[in-house]
């Protein structure tokens, strides 16, 4: 079932995910199908009754598991809070007894059945068991034992749950052996963080994970913990294993044997395997698994028992005290945040349980090397090792494997946890249960943004064929040597399957978002402009492409071979060059069409409509003056603001003024045309009531040079706003104020676009006339789909004639309920056109953000009347274009008009075999005319390579793109199917992608691993924050506009504004540098500390986020006030104060306004206070309140899909 879509059970998968659940996944093996559910026996947690897969570790004589390991969770590691995203900091907490912690891996265990997951997937267990989980788990009640609360004897209601994870473990690790690629086993850790990963096997972080490193990156992910530990590190565990085994429990992790540090642990049984394999691993490689270890539910009641130390190595597994079990905790595990677990009643128990505290310990868990794993006391735990990541960071062990154990001190998700930090506390039996992964063993995409900044330092030259560019996220230099820049076209594949049962295969969709007249920064040269003379731009004579640098000069310069169909054709008089001795011509790098990838072509007048040139644009506003328009200030606003915009028009030379004309429409029942000639003394009002039948009932005088009338044009705009301010009139018409602005633009026979201002649902009687048709009811229901559809075909329609005569429209929305934006985005969508939504609007505090929106949209450079087509060598096609535009038929994306912002997203298909010689090209070619009215067409280039083998394919993509084409793909698919259809095939495609990859790219080893190819590590993550998006998983707060608004903005998004659109930018406020922003923190609500500052970006939102405790003087930098509670939450732009911080911080929002296309409105959030839900909204690591999964409990959902696909 769909992830994310699950009511919001306890938790969402599951499991109850108490504050954060961490149990989510539970097991990811499939542990305890429901937090504990039942417990089913050890073997469940992983594979029932799978044997070790591993070599089957003896029993780990050292016993002990390795306590901290459990700690399962760095989870916070950071309490602190600002820990955001590296490995936890050692400071955590007091470093708890990592004994019960066991890592369990385990959870990540993917290997087992994963039933946990959750969202239901398995069964769920029902609160009631949960509870008496819970109860159980805290069994001992008396003071936690030390395996940590949750674990103490089972005797409570169930037998130990844990344990029955932990043994799955055993096989948990199985340990694989290393892929080669990781060193078997790590030596022990390295010293310093790096070393702490490894303990645990140290996994390597993750980005830095070795990911094996024969296949094509994998990521292995085996994520080491965050930190990252050396990559190498990968340690010990095989990368690819990532996760060999099923993955040990969480808890389990295992613990290194004693002698070996933790990380050895990773499966690289090999170390271990000398040792006795930590009790924790259950995987006990050496010998036969321990009979226990079916046994174990029983869990090890030693373990339980003890308190401090870990069971017996023996019983380890158990030990893994519940907390550790790799299977999902229970979901009381997690305590919710603020509670701490809940069961746990005692003192922490001196478990790992701690919360991560220590994470580091906690991941260390073994106390690596220190000392035996032996059964930790509880106290013993390791000390954190400063080194040491914390904890066994997570048991890299493969990849994502660690599986953090519910965190143990974790108890809360949120750094406010109450055990946050703190020592274990009692939350500790959280941990005990479900053994949730370690968010910071699992691929970070902080890591992989950051590693790709410091990897970028060179320009990006783009003459090399099939490679990829630097990420979105990166500032880089383009310097174009004959592929077009990434900035106007970006591919999720650099290198395409040579064939379609290959492309089929992998399920990697083939596409590509071009953004034709993208924005350059200054330090790029935008297109060249050349000119053909009057035979226009040299083409093929058979599939047209136009001259590029692509085409093969031949027989001495007289001919070339086209590179797209192969035709020659003849070179003509005017353009004939000779050859140099490499068969290229002598010209070539004096002409941009030889040596460039994007250029722009003159048009002659055979590339015009009706073979005229065309008329310079016009602009026509029109202004809703109903009652709810008029009381909101909107249209004083905007006539006062035209006064000075219309001195900004665009124009291609800044020294000349603009050629582009402008009108004037008003309306509400009926509309009223102003005439504004520059010869009258004050502007003329003409009233069309006939609203069924409209026409323009003036020519000459309503659309008019801006300097010549601009007298008479301010005299309109002041009289305006007077003229209706007492209007009683509340009903408004839509559909005849786009066929008058259609109307006046065939008059004057020109293009142009039409600038709506709108605040209501048009119930007056007209043609468009529209009813309030918003159903909560059918929410979730199969005709949940119709409500995305328009609710009458009368804008399809008139769409249709808008595109064929180059009228785009812009709409400005002013809603104070439901105005069907599903149906009034029609025009705008479909003519390239552009929707801005100000749901109850003020003036106060929205007139910044409108007024913005306004002045980039009526500035910036647009092309009119635009038709673009991509042409594609021999073997492939473009099959599908999404994005706002018409298309008529089934080549041509039909373009009213075309801005700097707008994407269009090509799919491609196969209809041939593609060779690895010549690689596959595409061109796309867009006519347009230009805001001074001249017929142009640009051209962008883009070669990339071809391969017959998967694992090239899966080394060359680019995971952000995929997200963008996926989203806009599942979008579009709302109009025709359920949602829940919708997030199934989209987790459906996902999951073949990454097991086609597992299957026939990555080096064997068990199914416990989650592996996964290192440019798509963050694809999981990636794909949740669309399933948890509004438009696929709404909350109760949101409504069915927003969705439709939502829906429509995104199909027209490039990469860079889907990404932070998806995954916000979190960014601490601590030092600044000047120049330099601080490092981005990964969205999650554990990454928050009370005494900081933090700024989220969504590219719609910007939010400052005050924390509680924050210190005095930053308040005093950026509020001018001291105290916390005198913060006014109601800001939406900060004081402007003389100091240094206050000042950087300002720079910091305007640059990243500056970056967007639509202007943010800053709001405050103090800590604990209401608006705080809707920031935390935007946390999208963590489970959403609408349903939606964490992070962690998705990444195991899709290793189970994973794993039934590859069964």
């Amino acid at each position: 079932m769909n992830v994310n879509q699950h009511t919001p059970m306890a938790s969402p998968y599951g499991q109850p995910q108490p504050g954060y659940g961490q149990p989510g996944y539970a097991p990811l093996d499939g542990g305890y199908p429901a937090p504990y559910a039942p417990f089913n026996g050890p073997a469940s947690a992983y594979q029932p009754g799978a044997p070790p897969q591993g070599p089957a570790r003896g029993p780990p004589t050292s016993g002990a598991t390795p306590v901290s390991a459990p700690q399962p969770y760095n989870q916070y590691s950071h309490s602190q809070g600002d820990m955001q995203n590296g490995p936890p900091p050692m400071t955590q907490a007091p470093p708890r007894p990592a004994a019960s912690q066991q890592y369990n891996q385990g959870a990540v265990n993917l290997s087992g059945p994963q039933p946990s997951y959750p969202q239901h997937y398995g069964p769920q267990p029902s609160m009631q068991q949960v509870a008496n989980q819970m109860t159980g788990m805290q069994i001992t009640s008396g003071p936690p034992t030390p395996a940590g609360p949750g674990y103490a004897p089972p005797h409570s209601s169930h037998p130990p749950v844990n344990t029955a994870y932990s043994a799955a473990p055993p096989h948990s690790y199985t340990q694989a052996p290393p892929p080669a690629s990781s060193p078997p086993t790590q030596p022990p850790p390295p010293s310093g963080p790096a070393a702490s990963q490894q303990y645990y096997g140290g996994p390597t972080p993750p980005s830095q994970q070795p990911f094996n490193s024969s296949l094509p990156p994998t990521s292995q992910q085996q994520f080491a913990s965050p930190a990252p530990p050396p990559p190498s590190s990968q340690q010990t565990f095989p990368p690819s294993s990532s996760y060999s085994g099923p993955a040990p429990t969480p808890g389990q992790a295992p613990a290194p044997p004693a002698s070996q540090p933790q990380q050895s642990f990773p499966p690289t049984q090999p170390p271990f395997s000398s040792a006795p394999p930590p009790a924790s691993h259950p995987a006990f490689v050496s010998g036969p698994p321990p009979p226990a270890q079916g046994s174990f539910p029983p869990r090890a009641a030693p373990l339980s028992s003890q308190p401090g130390s870990f069971p017996p190595p023996g019983p380890s597994p158990i030990s893994m005290p519940s907390g550790q079990y790799p299977g999902p905790m229970p979901p009381q595990q997690q305590p919710p945040p603020s509670q701490p677990s809940p069961y746990h009643s005692g003192p922490p128990p001196p478990r790992a349980q701690m919360p991560p505290t220590s994470m580091a310990q906690s991941n260390h868990l073994p106390p690596g090397p220190q000392g035996p794993p032996g059964p930790l006391g509880p106290m013993q735990q390791p000390p954190s090792q400063p080194g040491m990541q914390g904890g066994y960071p997570p048991q890299q062990n493969g990849a994502f494997g660690q599986v953090r154990g519910p965190q143990p001190g974790y108890a809360g998700p949120y750094p406010g946890q109450p055990n946050y930090g703190a020592p274990a506390t009692a939350p500790a039996p959280a941990p005990a249960a479900q053994k949730r992964l370690d968010p910071d063993s699992i691929p970070s995409p902080i890591q992989v943004i950051e590693d790709d900044k410091v990897k970028t330092t060179e320009p990006f030259t783009t003459g090399v064929r099939g490679q990829a560019p630097p990420l979105v996220t990166t500032n880089f230099q383009v310097k174009d040597q004959g592929n077009a820049s990434p900035r106007f076209v970006r591919c999720t594949a650099y290198n395409m399957p040579c064939t379609a049962d290959m492309a089929k295969q992998s399920q990697v969709p083939l596409a590509a978002v071009i953004k034709p007249l993208a924005t350059l920064p200054p330090d790029e040269t935008p297109p060249y402009l050349v000119d053909h003379g009057e035979g226009g731009p040299i083409r093929c004579n058979r599939c047209k492409a136009y001259m590029c640098p692509y085409m093969q000069f031949i027989e001495g310069g007289r001919r070339f071979q086209c590179g797209f169909c192969s035709c020659v054709t003849e070179v003509p008089p005017h353009y004939f060059q000779h050859l140099d001795h490499t068969g290229k011509r002598v010209d070539c790098y004096d002409r941009p069409e030889l040596s460039l990838g994007s250029y722009e072509f003159m048009a002659t007048v055979d590339y015009c409509k009706n073979n005229k040139i065309p008329q310079p644009p016009a602009f026509i506003f029109l202004i809703d003056v109903s009652y709810n328009a008029v009381k909101s200030g909107m249209v004083n606003i905007v006539c006062q603001e035209l006064k000075t915009l219309l001195d900004y028009l665009p124009r291609e030379n800044p020294e000349m003024d603009s050629v582009v004309r402008v009108g004037f429409v008003t309306y509400n029942k009926v509309l009223h045309f102003y005439n504004v000639k520059a010869s009258l003394a004050q502007p003329q009002m003409l009233v069309v009531s006939d609203v069924s039948d409209m026409f323009v009932p003036l020519l000459d005088g309503f659309l008019v040079n801006v300097n010549e009338s601009r007298l008479v044009i301010e005299s309109l705009l002041d009289q305006i706003p007077e003229m209706f301010a007492e209007t009683r009139e509340t009903e408004t018409v839509f559909g005849p104020v786009i066929q008058a602005g259609l109307e006046a633009l065939k008059a004057a026979d020109c293009s142009g676009k039409l600038f709506v201002f709108h605040s209501s649902l048009p119930i007056a009687e007209a043609p468009g006339k529209l009813k309030n048709r918003e159903d909560k009811k059918l929410i979730g229901t199969d005709k949940e789909k119709s409500l995305f559809q328009p609710q009458v075909a009368f804008y399809n329609t008139l769409a249709k004639e808008c595109v064929a005569q180059g009228c785009c429209v812009d709409l400005f929305l002013f809603p104070n309920q439901y105005v069907d934006v599903a149906t009034l985005g029609v025009v705008p969508v479909s003519t390239g056109g552009s929707v801005y939504k100000y749901t109850y609007f003020q003036a106060q505090s929205d007139t910044e953000r409108f007024l913005n929106d306004l002045r980039r949209d009526v500035q910036k450079l647009v092309g009119f009347d635009a038709v673009m087509r991509v042409r594609t060598s021999t073997g492939i096609r473009a099959t599908d274009f999404f994005g706002s535009f018409f298309m008529s038929n089934t080549t041509d994306v039909e373009l009213a008009g075309l801005d700097c912002d707008k994407a269009v997203t090509v799919e491609f298909k196969h209809d041939d075999k593609l060779s690895e010689e010549t690689g596959a090209l595409m061109q796309c070619a867009v006519l347009y005319t230009s805001c001074s009215g001249q017929r142009r067409l640009r051209v962008h280039n883009m070669a990339v390579n071809c391969c017959s083998q998967l694992a090239d394919l899966y080394r060359n993509c680019e995971t952000d793109t995929i997200i963008n084409f996926l989203s806009k793909y599942a979008f579009r698919g709302l109009l025709s199917n359920p949602t829940k259809a919708v997030r199934d095939t989209l987790i459906n495609q996902c999951a073949q992608i990454l097991a086609c990859y597992r299957k026939n790219c990555a080096s064997p080893s068990s199914a416990g691993q989650l592996i996964l190819p290192e440019c798509m590590k963050l694809l999981p993550v990636y794909l949740n924050c669309v399933l948890k998006s509004d438009v696929l998983m709404p909350g109760a707060d949101v409504s069915l506009d927003d969705r439709a608004y939502l829906r429509q903005l995104i199909s027209g998004m490039d990469v860079s504004e889907s990404h932070v659109f998806f995954y916000p930018r979190l960014l601490p406020l601590t030092k600044f540098e000047s120049g330099s922003l601080p490092v981005a923190v990964r969205d999650s609500e554990e990454r928050l500390s009370k005494g900081g500052l933090y700024i989220l970006e969504t590219g719609l939102h910007l939010f400052l986020w005050v924390g509680a405790s924050a210190q005095q003087e930053l308040l005093v930098s950026i509020f001018g006030t001291p105290s916390f509670s005198q913060i006014d939450p109601s800001l939406t732009s900060l004081p402007v104060l003389d100091n240094p911080f206050s000042q950087r911080l300002r720079e910091i929002i305007e640059s990243f306004r500056a970056q967007r296309s639509r202007y943010m409105k800053l709001m405050v959030v103090k800590q604990e206070d209401k608006s705080e839900l809707i920031f935390r909204h935007f946390l999208v690591e963590d489970k959403s309140a609408s349903g939606g999964a964490s992070y962690v409990d998705f990444l195991c959902h899709m290793h189970k899909e994973i794993r039934q696909l590859l069964s």
